[in-house]
C-alpha cells in the first residue's frame, strides 16, 4: 500500500483514514520506519562501572527486539543482541556486574564484547566456534547523557540530533537528574501517528489547553522543521518563567517558555526551564499506544511554573482529543484533510516522511 504527500502544503491533502485503520500499514511500519531510526535506550548511568550488564527490548510491544548493552574491562561500551547464539534464550535477564556472561540454558558463555567464549559438551563439534556464534553487535551512540540505538539505521545518529545539539549551545541547562516520581506511562486508545500529528501543531492550543494557553503567547508560536526533526518555540507571556540564554544562541533576547522538539518518528525532547520532559511514543496495536514521560530536572525551584508546569492535565487533555479523532477515523465519510499552510507544517513534514520510508523498496 502506497501514499502519497503533495509537497506543496497549500494544496496536499493529510494522510487517508485507511493509513490507521490498516493492520497491513501497521506492520510495514516496523521494518521501514521503526527498524530504520534511532530509539532511547536508556541513562549513560545503567553502565557507568566496567562490568556493567543492561539488558532492555527495544520498543517492547513493537520491535520487541531484546538488546543488551555492556561495559568491559577495558571501559569499552558495546550494544549486543540479548539472545544467546546456541538455541534462542535471552541470555541476560537483569541489570548486573559480571566478569563475563553464561547462558542459564545450557552454559554457554560470552565475553563483555560478545565474542564466544566457551561451551559445554561440543567438543565433537566441527567448525565450532565460528563467528556466527558470536553476539550480534548493534550500532548505538551517545548524546549528552543517554545511549541511542538502532536495528538497522537509515541514517548517523548525527543526522537526527545535529539540529538540537546545535540550538542547545545557547541555553543555559544545569546537570540533569532523574526524577522517577514526575515520570510516568500513559495507555492512549488511539494510533501512535495520531498522538505525534497531535504534538506537531500548536492549531490546538487555544482549543484544548486553556492552562497552557495562559502562559505562552499562542500568536507567537513558531515552528522550524529539519530533515529528521522540528522544533516548536513556545514563548512565554510577560512575566512567566522562560530560559536564560547565551549570546550565541539565535533565540537571544526571546523569552523561550519551551522548546519542542520532536524526533521522527516518535520521540519527543521538551526543555524547559526546569529541566527536560522526554516523551516516548510507543504503538502497542494500531489503536493503542502507550506514552511514556521521563522526567529530568536541573532546577527544582522553576518547577510547576511556566509552559512546563501542569504536564498531566496537558497530557489528559491530548489523551481525550486525540482519542475521539480516533473515533472519527472509523468514519465512512472521513476519508483525507487539508492542512493549515500556517500552523500544521510540521504534521505535513511528518507525513512526508512517512510515506518516503513507507515507499521505499
Amino acid at each position: 500500500m502506497k501514499f502519497t504527500i503533495d509537497p506543496d502544503i497549500r494544496k496536499a491533502e493529510t494522510l487517508p483514514a485507511e493509513f490507521y485503520r490498516s493492520s497491513d500499514v501497521y506492520e510495514q511500519l516496523k521494518k521501514k520506519v521503526f527498524a530504520k531510526c534511532w530509539h532511547l535506550a536508556c541513562d549513560s548511568d545503567a553502565v557507568k562501572i566496567p562490568g556493567s550488564l543492561y539488558p532492555f527490548t527495544l520498543l517492547d510491544g513493537y520491535l520487541n527486539e531484546p538488546l543488551l548493552l555492556t561495559r568491559d574491562r577495558d571501559d569499552k561500551v558495546h550494544c549486543l543482541s540479548n539472545v544467546c547464539t546456541h538455541r534462542g534464550n535471552i541470555l541476560v535477564e537483569g541489570a548486573d556486574v559480571v566478569q563475563n556472561m553464561r547462558c542459564r540454558y545450557h552454559g554457554r558463555r560470552f565475553e563483555l564484547n560478545g565474542s564466544f567464549r566457551s561451551m559445554p559438551e561440543c567438543e565433537d563439534a566441527m567448525n565450532f566456534p565460528r563467528k556466527e556464534d558470536d553476539l550480534s553487535k548493534v550500532p548505538f551512540e551517545y548524546w549528552h547523557k543517554f545511549i541511542f540505538t538502532s536495528v538497522d539505521p537509515v541514517k548517523p545518529h548525527n543526522d537526527f540530533f545535529k539540529p538540537i545539539t546545535e540550538r542547545l549551545e545557547g541555553v543555559r541547562l544545569g546537570d540533569m537528574t532523574h526524577e522517577p516520581t514526575r515520570s510516568r506511562d500513559y495507555l492512549v486508545k488511539c494510533n501512535w501517528a495520531l498522538y505525534v500529528e497531535n504534538y506537531l501543531e500548536g492549531f490546538h492550543i487555544p482549543y484544548v489547553h486553556s492552562s497552557l494557553n495562559e502562559v505562552i503567547d499562542y500568536g507567537a508560536y513558531s515552528d522550524e522543521l529539519y530533515d529528521y526533526c522540528t522544533l516548536q518555540l513556545g514563548i512565554a507571556k510577560p512575566g512567566e518563567e522562560c530560559f536564560t540564554l547565551s549570546e550565541i544562541s539565535p533565540d537571544y533576547g526571546s523569552e523561550i517558555a519551551a522548546y519542542y522538539w520532536w524526533v521522527f518518528p516518535n520521540l519527543m525532547l521538551n526543555y524547559y526551564p526546569w529541566g527536560l520532559s522526554i516523551n516516548i511514543i510507543r504503538p502497542l496495536a494500531k489503536d493503542l499506544t502507550k506514552v511514556s514521560f521521563i522526567t529530568y530536572v536541573s532546577d527544582h525551584t522553576k518547577l510547576d511554573k511556566g509552559a512546563g508546569s501542569g504536564l498531566d492535565r496537558v497530557e489528559r487533555e491530548d489523551e481525550a482529543i486525540v482519542e475521539m479523532v480516533q473515533r472519527g477515523m472509523q468514519s465512512s465519510f472521513y476519508s483525507r484533510g487539508r492542512y493549515s499552510p500556517k500552523l500544521e507544517r510540521g504534521v505535513h513534514h511528518f507525513h512526508r516522511l512517512l510515506t518516503e520510508f513507507l515507499n521505499n523498496e
